[in-house]
């Protein structure tokens, strides 16, 4: 994984204006993984989305890091349903073409 990949959790926090302890929480929940690298903690880039979306939930919304566990649980189960969805009804579709 190059450097061009992570993005330093100290810009993060400094952009966004978060505690780098909500970071942190978050990986401990297993939400996002946070790499090291020479003394330094990195975040991958393409989380980059998933973790601005914890940010508004938290600090937007009063949502702590319970809540946000839970949410992203059910986000990544109806992710999971709507592409068996989709590939139940491709399937369909090539039946009802015959």
């Amino acid at each position: 994984m190059t450097d061009s990949n992570l993005i330093l959790i100290e810009q993060i926090c400094r952009h966004y204006e978060i505690e780098p302890d909500f970071i942190v929480s978050l990986n401990s929940y297993g939400l996002i993984e946070i790499i090291e690298l020479e003394q330094n903690k990195y975040l991958k880039l393409q989380e980059m989305s998933m973790i601005e979306k914890m940010i508004r939930m938290h600090y937007d919304l009063q949502i702590n890091i319970e809540g946000i566990d839970a949410i992203s649980h059910l986000l990544t189960k109806i992710e999971k349903l709507q592409i068996a969805l989709q590939s139940a009804h491709n399937r369909l579709r090539l039946y009802d073409s015959e």
